[in-house]
């Protein structure tokens, strides 16, 4: 039986470790050639050396994705060696936990440059070959934050309600050129990105202690529950799915 991404090249943003990590393994299982974009370069290529060894094709880039001539050099390097994508996954992000009144200039301009910038930065160079081969999925990595506030984390829910608007407004201008757009948005998440995350709230006094989690979610989500909802939007079998936002959290968002 073949593979939900059988002959397709995916592109990977964030793809060394963690939710990224779990996709660029589970997308390699089900048959496509994996670019991993990383700015750990040593960990994107100890990922795509795993990949290989249980018989997938993934090749390692290194790149700031925030940054525009880094941004278009992986790309161009990813499309010498695979072709143009079929898939794009833009996961790269990261998280600032911290009182709003203590948070700086330049750690809203960073964050922002990470979650926000690396977006466009990453899709603009993408689209083009992805239009060229009659087109595509782009799966963006939102959060439950982007619409449930939490205290300390002003700076990240902001960044994570423009991706939420990204991936609509390119869903809405790209549909005819058979280009497909969806944010997926994890609850909290066991990665080292999830444990800070959790670790610092706690340290300021917000409960995400083991049974509040419980409450809110059932249990802390694992990386592989993402990656299969990124798998099922950046895959034919969502066809008809764009410009929509799927919460993996376990009913985070519904209480």
């Amino acid at each position: 039986m073949a593979g939900r991404l059988e002959g397709k090249t995916a592109i990977i943003s964030g793809g060394a470790t963690g939710m990224g990590g779990a996709a660029s393994r589970l997308f390699a299982r089900e048959g496509a050639r994996v670019a991993i974009v990383d700015y750990n370069l040593a960990a994107a290529e100890e990922t795509a050396t795993d990949i290989r060894a249980n018989g997938g094709d993934a090749q390692a880039f290194m790149a700031d994705v925030s940054d525009e001539a880094a941004v278009i050099a992986a790309i161009k390097k990813v499309e010498d060696h695979y072709g143009a994508a079929n898939v794009l996954f833009n996961h790269a992000g990261s998280i600032i936990v911290k009182p709003f009144l203590e948070t700086t200039l330049e750690e809203w301009e960073r964050l922002t440059a990470i979650n926000v910038r690396s977006m466009f930065l990453v899709t603009r160079a993408v689209l083009p070959g992805m239009i060229a081969r009659g087109g595509g999925s782009i799966v963006c990595t939102s959060s439950i934050s982007a619409v449930a506030a939490t205290p300390m984390e002003v700076l990240y829910g902001t960044t994570k309600g423009a991706v939420h608007m990204f991936a609509r407004a390119i869903a809405v201008e790209f549909r005819d050129r058979n280009i497909r757009c969806n944010a997926v948005c994890p609850g909290f998440v066991r990665t080292p990105h999830g444990n800070r995350e959790i670790e610092a709230l706690n340290r300021y006094g917000v409960d995400v202690s083991d049974a509040a989690l419980a409450a809110q979610q059932g249990r802390i989500g694992e990386p592989e529950d993402i990656a299969r909802a990124a798998l099922y939007l950046a895959s034919d079998e969502s066809e008809f799915v764009s410009g929509t936002h799927l919460f993996v959290d376990n009913g985070f968002t519904a209480i």
